[in-house]
């Protein structure tokens, strides 16, 4: 039985989820159908990727993922059916596959459209002739690289790590693209500040657990993805302190004249 995940920028009310499920119930009887996300921020490929790369390995290999993020692609080879790490993913050449991936795929095609059909029409009719076993080589032409976009990455130094945000979740929380073995690397047995986006708020400590500070503390913790997330002890930190993706989170070693500074 084929499993098909959905990763949209559609809202839930969206007369779009219905077309595509109709579509996906009619050409892929059987199929389970999983809404991987939905309401990703429209043409934001940097969140769609974020997202899509940190789920797709959760699912069972065979997986046959529908991405309808910038959905309607460039002109030369706009829409892609790509095989990575045993998995199928459909979307638009857009850069969003080099950044969800971050490694070769091993098998790149181009999709035909004869028929200008759109994203909907064209994606679920893959899904069903990958489902059903159809040779991905019927389906278009067989390319050998997809369109890139650079990840943002922080950067290091002897004594100061540079990251950002790459991505708030429903929280409020600002997750960066601070690893933890970039901050081991770096900070390992030694003291350290963390600044957030400026030099009024700030940490000394990384925590496990938001229970670990008082209630309107700021606690840094690495979460599940191992990245560094930042955060208030029952409060939205993202809106409290105007963050947004994209702002500075600064590492260094830590002024012992500082005090640590929280909400409250």
């Amino acid at each position: 039985m084929p499993l098909i995940t959905l990763t949209t920028e559609w809202r839930e009310d969206d007369f779009f989820n219905g077309i595509l499920r109709g579509k996906l119930a009619s050409g892929c009887p059987g199929a389970v159908i999983v809404n991987n996300a939905g309401g990703i921020p429209p043409l934001n490929i940097m969140h769609g990727a974020f997202v899509i790369r940190n789920t797709f390995s959760h699912y069972p290999e065979g997986t046959i993922h529908l991405i309808f993020v910038s959905s309607e692609g460039p002109a030369d080879h706009p829409h892609l059916l790509i095989r990575a790490q045993n998995h199928w993913f459909v979307g638009a050449n857009n850069g969003i596959f080099n950044l969800v991936l971050n490694s070769e795929p091993d098998l790149i095609i181009s999709l035909k459209n004869d028929d200008g059909d759109d994203e909907i029409t064209l994606f679920s009719s893959v899904a069903a002739a990958i489902a059903s076993g159809e040779a991905p080589e019927s389906l278009g032409e067989r390319i050998t690289s997809v369109s890139e976009k650079v990840p943002i990455r922080a950067t290091i130094d002897r004594n100061v790590i540079i990251g950002s945000v790459i991505f708030i979740d429903s929280y409020g929380n600002a997750i960066t693209n601070i690893t933890r073995e970039i901050f081991s690397r770096v900070f390992e047995g030694r003291n350290f500040r963390i600044l957030i986006k400026s030099n009024n708020y700030y940490t000394e400590k990384i925590s496990r657990y938001y229970r670990e500070e008082p209630v309107g503390e700021i606690v840094t913790r690495f979460n599940s993805l191992d990245l560094l997330e930042l955060s208030i002890n029952g409060a939205n930190l993202c809106q409290l302190f105007s963050v947004e993706t994209g702002d500075a989170v600064r590492v260094e070693a830590r002024n012992q004249g500082q005090e640590n500074n929280g909400l409250f």
